[in-house]
């Protein structure tokens, strides 16, 4: 994989948020600076988020909560993200996203101190509620600021790196959670997750601003020229071209069967394999491992395929639908086993290997004034057709028909989501001129 462009250009770059115009003079470094202490804020939102699921019988016990409860307090975060991702996006492409990250995530932090210090469940439910409401669209407005500052060659790479770091803090969140509750307390283990994002924001606020991301901005697609200063396209134009809104729908299905791994699999191996609850959550953390590692290798590799023809990134999506539709289809098919975890295994990988591709084509076919909103779209999708839609209807299924048959439909949805990007590549060409005709001649 080629280095991004970021050698020194003897041009004016403008700044696509503000309007202003500065030295395109780059570092080589910088871009990999705001990929880094972004990249760790996200481990940081989830690690933060799913710490909760490490003490949850400290906080059943000491509190006698009901499992209703518990679930209540994981569930408001989901809630609130749900909710406010694609408004708090248009906001920060408005704002300013580097303000709007770094208020995010002093947010969650502070929040994630006032669970430390929480004293019974309602005190703890309204904390959590803020910690919703900080991480609500980090994720949107955070890839939006890493792209800014890498070509569109390298978008597929660190779009499926930067998505796959979700996996990567919850597994950490746990993981670390579950050991300083087990040696200090819980309250220690939403206390450490606090002040490591403190700190990373910190850093994050002296070494990031507006005027650097401009200097550094490294977007040469000469679709999305950045047109007058101060232009902005409409929000309408994050809806009007029927390509990104088959890339909304391709994401937002595609994640279905990977939510639903994420959620079931630790029942799974319970009931199926009979392992202990613990035993059975280590199991499946190594699954969403895969998960996450698949969506970073799966970027990799559509940048290489697709660096002289954008538009095989469609076709790179489509086949790791079509890969993880047949391991996963056939691997809950088999009987319990080797054979069984392999196949599953194979087909978690690649089980949102599209993410990294589709966020490329998404950014390919939006302006990057309200890109972060487009993210925020896709976010949204993902949510609702995806993530919180999949585990339900599997949940739904399993009361019906078992648990083992409801996880040998659920990968049938991929048929959908594989449908909806062969369209969005037929339609892709269409929606590339649409984009530079609504930069050269602004409403």
């Amino acid at each position: 994989m080629g280095l991004p462009a970021t050698t020194a250009l003897n041009t004016t770059t403008p700044n696509a948020t503000t309007g202003n115009t500065a030295p395109a003079s780059r570092s080589r470094f910088y871009p990999w600076i705001v990929f880094a202490l972004t990249f760790g804020l996200l481990l940081s939102d989830y690690m933060s988020r799913q710490v909760l699921s490490a003490v949850f019988p400290l906080l059943k016990t000491e509190w006698t909560l009901t499992d209703s409860q518990l679930a209540s307090l994981s569930s408001v975060v989901a809630l609130m993200v749900g909710l406010l991702t694609l408004p708090l996006s248009l906001l920060a492409d408005r704002w300013g996203r580097v303000k709007s990250l770094v208020l995010m995530a002093v947010l969650w932090s502070i929040a994630t101190l006032l669970c430390a210090v929480a004293s019974s469940y309602e005190q703890m439910l309204g904390a959590r509620f803020l910690v919703g409401v900080g991480e609500a669209a980090y994720g949107s407005v955070g890839i939006a600021v890493v792209l800014s500052v890498f070509a569109p060659r390298v978008h597929s790479t660190l779009s499926g790196a930067f998505m796959g770091g979700g996996s990567f803090g919850s597994v950490i969140g746990v993981a670390l959670g579950g050991v300083i509750a087990v040696n200090l307390g819980w309250r220690w283990s939403f206390a450490a997750m606090a002040v490591f994002g403190l700190m990373l924001v910190a850093l994050f606020r002296a070494l990031v601003s507006e005027r650097k991301l401009a200097q550094h901005a490294a977007d040469d697609d000469p679709a999305d020229a950045p047109g007058p200063a101060g232009f902005r396209a409409p929000i309408s134009s994050l809806f009007t071209t029927p390509a990104v809104v088959f890339a909304y729908i391709g994401g937002g299905l595609q994640m279905f069967t990977a939510g639903v791994l994420l959620a079931w699999l630790p029942s799974f191996f319970n009931r199926s394999y009979g392992l202990a609850l613990d035993k059975a959550g280590a199991m499946a953390s190594i699954f969403v491992l895969l998960v996450g590692s698949g969506m970073v290798v799966c970027g990799i590799i559509t940048d290489r395929v697709s660096r002289n023809d954008p538009a095989r990134k469609w076709t790179t999506a489509v086949v790791f639908g079509v890969i993880s539709l047949v391991f996963l289809g056939a691997g809950f098919q088999l009987p319990t086993g080797t054979p069984q975890l392999v196949l599953i295994g194979i087909g978690a990988f690649f089980s949102a290997g599209s993410s990294g591709p589709i966020a490329a084509m998404v950014a390919n076919l939006t302006h990057s004034s309200v890109r972060a909103s487009a993210f925020g779209t896709l976010t949204l999708a993902n949510n609702l057709l995806g993530l919180a839609l999949g585990p339900f209807v599997v949940g739904v299924l399993a009361d019906r028909f078992g648990l083992v048959t409801a996880l040998q439909i659920a990968p049938l949805i991929y048929i959908v989501a594989i449908i909806a990007l062969v369209l969005g590549k037929r339609a892709y060409p269409a929606g590339r001129r649409k984009l530079a005709a609504l930069t050269a001649a602004p409403a």
